[in-house]
């Protein structure tokens, strides 16, 4: 499959290494052609690894990750082009942090909206999915790092894009039974609420290595 990794950071980076590993070809995405950063990562990752702009990277894909910070998110969208996201399987890793006020952060959207939700909104003939924002870039694509089962939330409108997006995670690693779908787009405000207690357990545990696991009780 051919992938478009829209982000250069450690994200975009951990989750293009990976998805080149089990034999997918990624195009990573950015602002400018000729990156230094996707350029550099596309010479050190082989001949599946390709860079490019925004534009580029959304017209090759077919499926696209969104691993881009939540407050650029919708510009960085808008710059791969309403056309080349079309009927793709968009997945959002993104969070909202806004760091302008300093650390913790606080959230740029919350409570009656979320970056996913808006995202669908502004990008209605995408099939948006929601996932991986909950966890640290290791653990999104190899979650044994963390002991025993624990949870990865998804969510989206689309089913059959939810379906595809499940495979992809499968390949990750992650068991299907810890595969939890929260219901349509609107869970992603959820989601995404969670950043700042995940922030706070890193801060206590002193390692981003960890996530939590939904029980249910009679």
């Amino acid at each position: 499959m051919k992938v478009a990794m829209l982000g250069t950071g450690v994200v975009g980076q951990t989750l293009g290494t990976r998805l080149v590993g089990l034999g997918h070809a990624v195009r990573m995405g950015a602002r400018e052609a000729g990156n230094e950063k996707a350029a550099a990562w596309a010479a050190a990752t082989g001949a599946s690894a390709s860079a490019g702009t925004f534009a580029d990277a959304a017209a090759y894909g077919d499926l696209v990750v969104n691993a881009t910070a939540g407050t650029v998110t919708l510009l960085v969208l808008d710059a791969a082009g309403p056309a080349n996201l079309a009927g793709k399987v968009l997945v959002d890793v993104s969070n909202p942090l806004d760091f302008s006020h300093g650390r913790p952060p606080t959230l740029s959207v919350c409570n009656t909206d979320s970056v996913g939700e808006q995202v669908q909104r502004r990008f209605p003939d995408a099939r948006v999915v929601k996932t991986l924002n909950t966890v640290n870039a290791d653990v999104m694509v190899h979650p044994d790092i963390v002991p025993g089962g624990h949870t990865m939330f998804l969510c989206g409108n689309d089913a059959d894009a939810k379906a595809e997006v499940r495979v992809m995670l499968e390949t990750f690693g992650w068991p299907r039974a810890d595969l939890l779908d929260l219901g349509d787009i609107g869970a992603a405000r959820a989601m995404e609420m969670y950043l700042p207690l995940w922030l706070r357990l890193w801060g206590a545990f002193g390692t981003g290595h960890l996530n939590v696991k939904v029980m249910v009780g009679e």
